[in-house]
């Protein structure tokens, strides 16, 4: 397991314009969709300059959703992003828990499985990205690879 971190300055201009209350939803959870789509854009960017390449966004299979399906280094790869906007509930990648990412594997493998682009000599992983909002700005994503149960 490989654990890489890093810290930008970019901004959540989205956040405040998307958290208007829509067809019933209170404005904390649309606070919430829009923090969670924030930080799987800025994790599909941040991954891209590591080097991987996103093939699939919010896949979803029998047992889920996938937030991220991307090719690195020869693996397949399923992507579970964790979105904070601080660490009052703890840090993001403490949100995935045994039973979730049992989850994650098999609907990885279930990707894996069903896509085109893939072969049977294939290797295939998950990894876990953390996006940190706090409140005073920047941004902090940490990458955790080949999490396992």
């Amino acid at each position: 397991m490989t654990r890489t971190s890093t810290q930008d300055t970019m901004e959540p201009a989205t956040l405040g314009a998307s958290a208007r209350t829509t067809a019933g939803r209170t404005q904390a959870g649309a606070r919430r969709t829009a923090l969670g789509r924030f930080g799987e854009e800025t994790a599909a960017r941040w991954l891209a300059g590591q080097g991987y390449r996103v093939v699939a966004r919010n896949w979803r299979g029998v047992d889920g959703e996938l937030d991220l399906v991307a090719e690195h280094g020869g693996w397949w790869v399923g992507v579970e992003v964790k979105t904070r906007s601080g660490l009052g509930y703890g840090d993001p990648l403490e949100a995935i828990t045994p039973r979730k990412l049992r989850r994650l594997h098999r609907l990885t493998r279930q990707w894996w499985n069903e896509s085109p682009l893939t072969e049977r000599t294939d290797r295939w992983r998950v990894d876990a990205v953390a996006v940190l909002v706090p409140p005073g700005g920047g941004v902090r994503v940490d990458l955790v690879q080949d999490v396992r149960p």
